[in-house]
């Protein structure tokens, strides 16, 4: 027979899936507990068609991080607020960034294809402009001299 935290490693990370009771006893913590974290914007389980609360294994790992934060750091719950809400904007920070280096690669792999396509007569004509340049070059036709 499987525990309940083997339970909860199962299932997908974010998905709705225990009530509340079950999430308390994951989380070693009151059913009220839950309800007050819920209300401050702490934690925000998923919700059923009903209204009743539904908690995924993330919400739990995060309820015990609240009561880490709470109990062994001294943090209050206002300050519990901020770190969460600053920790959910890195990750993401994080994940916009990494988005980013994929598109630069890609970016760079389309380049690279490009610069091989260009046939090797032509890329001695082609020269890399180091600095946009200010001078203004006037082209006059040879009889206009």
């Amino acid at each position: 027979m499987r525990s309940a935290q083997d339970a909860a490693r199962a299932v997908a990370e974010d998905a709705p899936v225990f009530v509340i009771s079950v999430a308390a006893e994951l989380a070693g913590m009151h059913a009220q507990t839950l309800r007050q974290y819920d209300r401050l914007g702490l934690v925000s389980p998923g919700r059923t068609p009903g209204g009743g609360r539904r908690y995924s294994p993330r919400d739990v790992a995060l309820l015990r991080e609240v009561q880490r934060l709470s109990q062994e750091d001294g943090v209050n719950l206002a300050g519990i607020k901020r770190i969460i809400d600053l920790e959910s904007q890195v990750e993401a920070l994080q994940s916009r960034v990494r988005e980013l280096l994929e598109a630069l690669d890609v970016a760079e792999a389309r380049r690279m294809a490009a610069e091989a396509a260009v046939p090797a007569g032509y890329r001695r004509d082609l020269v890399p402009q180091r600095r946009p340049s200010s001078a203004l070059v006037v082209w006059r036709p040879r009889g206009e001299r």
